[in-house]
C-alpha cells in the first residue's frame, strides 16, 4: 500500500505502540492510547497546513478577482468525491475513524495491539459488505479525537467514522457529514466519587466537571445547568484519556460523557469501585456511522449494512446458523441473503453482501453481546437498543 505523508506518520505511531505492547500497567496503557491519538492529530494538522499553503499560493498567483474569489470560497479540507466505493475496492482496504481507548466500543489491546469492540465490528461489517469474502479483515482503524474526527472524514483520510458520534442537526448540515443510521442509543450521564456529597446531577452546582473537548457532552453539560438556573465549572480536555486522568487525580469533582462510555471507562480508574454513575440523563445521544456529503451511494451502503445487522437478528439468522438459512423457502430471507434477487447490485455490491456480513461478523445481537452484553465483562442489558419486538427502538427496514 502507498501511504501519503500523514498516513506514514500514523504508521510510525502504530509501530512504536506495538513495541510497547508488553507493558500492561494502566497508566502506561493510557499513555499508549494518547500517543496514537496525538500522532493521528499531528498528521491531520500537517495535511491541513499543506492544503492552506497550497491555497495561499494559488491566491498569490491569481491574476483575476473571480479566480481569487473562487479559491477563497472553496472549502480547503473537503474531499469532493462520489467514488468512495471504487477507492476502497482499488486499495482493497476500508479506512475507519475510530477509538483506541474506549473498552467495549473501540479499544486497542495492549496485549496484542489489535483493535476490538462494538464500533470496530461495525467497521468490519461495512468492509465485509464492500470487499466480500474475508473483507471483514481488510480494515484500517485510525484513532481520532472528538475534535479532529470530522476533519479526517472531510479530508478523505477515512472513509467512514465508526466511533461514538452523536447525530445532531448542526453536524448533519454544517460539517458536510451524512449520518448513515443509528447503531446505538445512549444518553449523557455523570460519574462521581461515592464518598462525595453529590447524589443528583443538579447537586453539581458550583462543582467542577471534566469533559472531552469537541464532544456534544461539553455543550450539553453547560446547557443543562443553564436551563435549571445553576452553574458548573466545565474543565474541557483535548481527549478522553486526559479528561479521565484529570478526574481520577481529583482535579475535577465529576466526569461527564455518554453513560455507556462512563460505565466502560470506569474500569480504567485507579479504584473503580470508589465511583458510581448518578441517576438520570442530561441528553439523548443517538450514535451512528458517518460519511461525507457528496456520495449518496456510499451512504446507502453503510446504511443498509446496519439494516442487514438488524434484519438478520429479526429473522433469527446469526453467525452460528447463517449457512442453514441459505436453503430457506422464505422469500424475504432469500432476498436478504442474496440467494434470490439482485438487491446488492443496486448498491454496486455483490448480491450476497448481507450473507457475507453475518458469516464474517454476525448480526446485531452477535456484535452487541460479544462486546457489551452478557458474553462480555460488562453485561449491559439491551433495553432501548433491542429490536422493537423486544421493547427496544430498532425497527428493521425491509430488504425488497
Amino acid at each position: 500500500m502507498n501511504f501519503s505523508t500523514p498516513m506514514r506518520m500514523i504508521t510510525v505511531g502504530f509501530v512504536f505502540l506495538i513495541s510497547l505492547a508488553a507493558c500492561d500497567n494502566t497508566s502506561e496503557n493510557k499513555l499508549k492510547f494518547k500517543l496514537v491519538e496525538t500522532e493521528t492529530e499531528n498528521s491531520i494538522l500537517v495535511s491541513e497546513l499543506s492544503q492552506a499553503n497550497r491555497i495561499i499560493n494559488e491566491m498569490n498567483n491569481s491574476q483575476y478577482g473571480n479566480i481569487r474569489q473562487q479559491v477563497v470560497t472553496q472549502p480547503a479540507k473537503f474531499k469532493e468525491t462520489s467514488d468512495t466505493l471504487e477507492d476502497i475496492k482499488d486499495r482493497k482496504r476500508l479506512r475507519c475513524g475510530g477509538n483506541a481507548d474506549l473498552p467495549g466500543f473501540g479499544y486497542l489491546s495492549p496485549d496484542n495491539s489489535q483493535f476490538s469492540g462494538f464500533d470496530i465490528d461495525i467497521c468490519r461489517s461495512i468492509a465485509a459488505a464492500t470487499l466480500g469474502d474475508q473483507g471483514a479483515d481488510l480494515i484500517e482503524i485510525i484513532p481520532l479525537t472528538s475534535r479532529l474526527r470530522f476533519s479526517a472524514l472531510q479530508s478523505g483520510q477515512v472513509d467512514v467514522l465508526t466511533r461514538n458520534t452523536t447525530w445532531t442537526l448542526s453536524r448533519d448540515s454544517e460539517l458536510r457529514a451524512n449520518y448513515a443510521g443509528i447503531t446505538f442509543y445512549d444518553g449523557q450521564g455523570v460519574l462521581v466519587r461515592r464518598d462525595s456529597d453529590i447524589n443528583r446531577i443538579s447537586e453539581l452546582d458550583q462543582h467542577s466537571v471534566c469533559v472531552q473537548d469537541g464532544s456534544t457532552s461539553a455543550l450539553n453539560i453547560a446547557a443543562y445547568f443553564k436551563s435549571i438556573d445553576k452553574s458548573v465549572e466545565v474543565s474541557a480536555h483535548l481527549d478522553r484519556v486526559s479528561a479521565l486522568e484529570s478526574y481520577d487525580s481529583g482535579s475535577c469533582d465529576a466526569y461527564t460523557a455518554d453513560k455507556t462510555s462512563l460505565m466502560v471507562q470506569k474500569v480504567l480508574l485507579s479504584n473503580p469501585g470508589e465511583h458510581h454513575l448518578l441517576e438520570g440523563d442530561i441528553s439523548r445521544e443517538p450514535l451512528g456511522p458517518v460519511v461525507r456529503h457528496g456520495d449518496d451511494n456510499w451512504r446507502d451502503i453503510v446504511f443498509w449494512t446496519v439494516q442487514c445487522l438488524l434484519n438478520t437478528e429479526f429473522h433469527g439468522i446469526s453467525i452460528e446458523n447463517v449457512e442453514s438459512f441459505l436453503e430457506s423457502d422464505d422469500s424475504a430471507i432469500a432476498l436478504l441473503l442474496g440467494v434470490e434477487g439482485k438487491l446488492g447490485e443496486k448498491l454496486g455490491l455483490s448480491n450476497d453482501f448481507c450473507y457475507q456480513i453475518v458469516k464474517q461478523v454476525g448480526n446485531y445481537e452477535d456484535i452487541y453481546e460479544r462486546h457489551l452484553g452478557y458474553k462480555s465483562k460488562f453485561s449491559f442489558p439491551r433495553t432501548i437498543n433491542a429490536l422493537y419486538t423486544d421493547g427496544g427502538l430498532f425497527y428493521p427496514l425491509p430488504f425488497r
